[in-house]
């Protein structure tokens, strides 16, 4: 095995998550993301890719201190994993209904000036989506097999639905984002997958 091949968590625990279940609706971008599509008609991501792209996810964003850095997540199930991530690294956070203008709107309260957004998915999270547009910052989004790439920057394929599966992500992601930071020790790290993943 190569170094780039190395995943971040044994096989088996990523695909207990179901993070490669995706969904019997796939666009022209995301094929190149699809391992095979299942009888039943869902297409299943290749866990490859899903783990190279959070590897490249979280050195791109270990180059931007915390504060820079807003993570929104308007579907429920990434409410968890991104507060936590948020609350161990100290980057921005909007769990829920993302307010118009935060980005773009210098008279709102809730104004900020971050310098690149992460969206766990693109379709509700589309306003945050513009905003960074208009403020010409980068975006990254988790995308599953159904999401279009207009306006992303970098696309980490992903189911983008499930708890577990977002779950893995932010844990993976804040364990690497740490590392890039100098900031990992692995015995100080006491946040388990399952902290990132509610019941």
């Amino acid at each position: 095995m190569t170094e780039t091949e190395e995943l971040l968590l044994p096989n088996d625990v990523f695909l207990k998550s179901g993070i490669h279940i995706g969904t019997k609706f796939k666009t022209k971008y995301m094929e190149q993301f699809i391992y095979k599509t299942r009888p039943d008609g869902l297409s299943v991501l290749n866990v490859q890719k899903i783990n190279e792209r959070i590897k490249v996810m979280a050195s791109f964003l270990g180059q931007y201190e915390p504060e820079d850095i807003l993570i929104v997540s308007r579907r429920e199930n990434g409410w968890v994993p991104v507060k936590l991530f948020g609350k161990i690294t100290g980057a921005k956070i909007v769990a829920g209904r993302y307010p118009p203008g935060m980005l773009t709107n210098p008279q709102l309260k809730h104004y900020i000036e971050p310098k690149i957004v992460v969206v766990t998915d693109s379709w509700p999270d589309r306003n945050a989506v513009s905003d960074a547009m208009k403020m010409g910052l980068p975006v990254i989004a988790l995308c599953d097999t159904n999401n279009q790439s207009n306006n992303i920057d970098l696309v980490v394929p992903c189911n983008n639905k499930g708890k577990k599966s977002l779950g893995i992500v932010f844990y993976l992601l804040t364990k690497e984002y740490l590392k890039h930071r100098g900031l990992y020790d692995e015995k100080e790290f006491k946040h388990t997958l399952e902290d990132f993943t509610p019941e």
